[in-house]
């Protein structure tokens, strides 16, 4: 399981070094989360299904849910980033890092391969999990993949609509989950990776590797919380929408869906 790690890590960052070409020709930061997606279910499925002996049923389902998950997020994001200005999230990079936004763009994306490595090793302890047949964590954690990516989308398909209506143009999105949390779609896709810790720990917890998936959801809850989710877009959020984004958040949670304080 070593060498495949490792493997997944050399291919991603070969992956995202594309990526990074691709962006510098067509002037877009966004396409590069577009590309990551699809990248990670690449290397999300040789981690269930890469050949290290027979292949279990529990392989199979962990290739499918993780491949699911790409496509869903890869597309939505395509259909997103194609002919549309670039996110603001980049716009801001480009704009702080004027002449290195390229050099430090690369290093970020390279920091990005290494993340997605090391999510990857949540799907790799869960699709290997030794335990016989299937229990019923392996349910469990298919219903937690599929609820996460039904709410993504509800949350996007919120956002969608609110921004088709032009009399909310200007306006900040508040309404169904984004009334409850300014990120949504940040936090069911959180909620997704909560699945391969409960596919690799299983019932009894008897599988010391298995423990190792929890740095799936725990490592992309910081990603999001911390470093390239939440702060590079509230930072344009409140730049763009000004004083109505800061009323926006005094009344609504930042991550977890809780009621709004009036």
């Amino acid at each position: 399981m070593i060498l495949l790690a490792l493997a997944v890590a050399i291919f991603l960052c070969a992956w995202m070094a594309g990526v990074w070409a691709y962006q510098r020709a067509v002037g877009n930061g966004g396409w590069t989360d577009v590309y990551w997606s699809f990248g990670m279910g690449i290397a999300g499925v040789a981690c269930a299904l890469w050949p290290l002996g027979e292949t279990t049923t529990r392989q199979w389902i962990a290739g499918a849910l993780i491949a699911v998950w790409s496509l869903r997020l890869g597309t939505h994001l395509f259909r997103r980033v194609a002919g549309s200005p670039e996110d603001p999230r980049y716009a801001g990079f480009r704009k702080e890092w004027g002449k290195d936004f390229q050099p430090r763009m690369f290093g970020f994306l390279q920091a990005q391969a290494l993340s997605g490595a090391l999510l990857c090793l949540a799907i790799l302890v869960a699709a290997r999990n030794p335990a016989p047949g299937l229990a019923w964590s392996d349910v469990a954690a298919g219903l937690i993949l599929a609820g996460g990516i039904a709410g993504e989308g509800i949350a996007d398909g919120q956002l969608a609509r609110f921004k088709a209506d032009p009399t909310n143009k200007g306006k900040v999105c508040d309404v169904g989950l984004w009334g409850w949390s300014r990120h949504p779609n940040y936090f069911f896709e959180w909620v997704v990776w909560l699945a391969w810790p409960v596919m690799a720990i299983g019932p009894d917890g008897g599988w010391v590797w298995g423990w190792l998936a929890l740095v799936g959801p725990a490592f992309m809850a910081f990603l999001l919380i911390r470093v390239s989710g939440v702060p590079p877009l509230e930072g344009a959020m409140l730049k763009s929408r000004g004083q109505a984004y800061a009323d926006y958040q005094a009344r609504v949670s930042v991550f977890f869906p809780l009621p709004p304080r009036s």
